[in-house]
């Protein structure tokens, strides 16, 4: 691991929060130390942390955390200031600067503050600053959340194009079982990110936080897409993260496969807000599905929405079910022109009904995790 320059440490809330009393900040410290250590030897290290609602609800005196999304977002507001006067206080110790940095899904949906989120973060690392990024609560809704921020963290590792990710719990990794409820699980040590029965394991497993352990997998297979290494282990350890950084076997590995996307597709495939949606027939579908083709008119059996050129759009079977995402060549109003009722087009041949891409296969990216969102 010593070609590894760029990690992304990912903290839960399970281990920063005093079981819901506040920030547990000698944990904290801990875990800063063992940054700066890592950025001492060398390392460029981007921080994801969970916490705000917690500090937020321990600052507002709140024993019982809320349901209404709005006291969610004010406590997240009061507890952010704690979160960054923690960190903020831990890293001056060691001589470094830290830097807040909130983002939501529409960050990474449009391609402008995408490119510049990227472009902060790269002049953050030239200036040898560690950022701490987190969910900005206040305005993020239920609806489209990061999941306890293991799939922003994985967006963030695609961004700085990072070699590795780790996720810090409080369990030792991904089990063949809850081992809280079965003694004998044997602790997953190393897999791919592909292994489909991956998702059962951790689907079946915790149900900590916000997250758990499924949207870690999930995380780990998205940055996978990348060539990114994941792992997933206990940071009530300590030095866990100069243990990972010394090659000792912590926690889960996940691998990737062989599967690789360009980076303008990984950036298409963290996407999870769109703009619309075409449902294709049967045949274009599998023509999509197996053998990567662009989308033409006569596949598509209806367009729903009202989406501008260059706007993702989700892609689905005649079902509806979620087959891919993809960027529109072409507005909504312009492809309902273009998408003919069969009725009327059923004497042409197949091959004239269309020579339009509405959608380049270059720009599609299938969903990542085969119906188990």
């Amino acid at each position: 691991m010593a070609t590894e320059n760029r990690w992304v440490v990912k903290i839960g809330s399970s281990l920063l929060t005093n079981d819901g009393r506040g920030l547990d900040r000698e944990a904290l410290a801990r875990w800063v130390d063992d940054i700066a250590g890592l950025q001492r030897g060398g390392m460029e290290i981007v921080v994801v942390s969970s916490g705000a609602v917690a500090e937020g609800m321990s600052r507002l005196g709140w024993r019982k955390r809320p349901d209404d999304l709005p006291f969610l977002q004010a406590a997240a507001a009061v507890g952010q200031m704690g979160l960054m006067e923690a960190y903020g206080a831990s890293f001056r110790r060691s001589g470094i600067c830290a830097a807040q940095v909130l983002l939501t899904h529409e960050d990474f949906a449009s391609r402008q503050r995408y490119m510049n989120v990227h472009a902060t973060l790269r002049k953050l690392a030239q200036m040898r600053a560690i950022p701490v990024i987190n969910e900005n609560d206040t305005v993020s809704t239920r609806e489209i959340c990061f999941g306890d921020n293991d799939m922003l963290a994985a967006l963030v590792a695609n961004l700085t194009a990072a070699d590795r990710l780790v996720i810090l719990t409080d369990q030792r990794g991904l089990f063949s079982h809850d081992p809280r409820m079965d003694p004998g699980a044997d602790l997953i040590r190393q897999a791919s990110a592909e292994d489909d029965s991956l998702f059962d394991i951790a689907g079946s497993a915790s149900k900590w936080g916000r997250g758990g352990m499924l949207s870690k997998v999930k995380a780990a297979r998205m940055f996978a897409l990348s060539g990114g290494i994941t792992t997933i282990a206990s940071g009530r350890v300590e030095g866990v993260l100069g243990q990972i950084r010394s090659g000792m076997a912590v926690g889960t590995e996940l691998r990737p496969g062989q599967q690789r996307l360009l980076k303008h597709n990984q950036w298409l495939a963290g996407q999870s807000i769109t703009h619309g949606t075409i449902v294709l027939d049967a045949e274009a579908a599998r023509a999509v599905a197996q053998h990567g083709r662009s989308i033409r008119p006569d596949g598509v059996l209806h367009v729903r929405g009202n989406f501008d050129r260059d706007q993702v759009i989700q892609i689905t079977d005649p079902e509806e079910r979620a087959l891919a995402k993809g960027l529109s060549n072409y507005s909504a109003r312009e492809m309902n022109r273009m998408v003919v009722p069969r009725t009327s087009m059923a004497h042409l041949p197949r091959s004239d009904q269309s020579i339009t891409e509405l959608v380049h296969h270059a720009n599609i990216v299938l969903e990542l995790y085969k119906g188990r969102l």
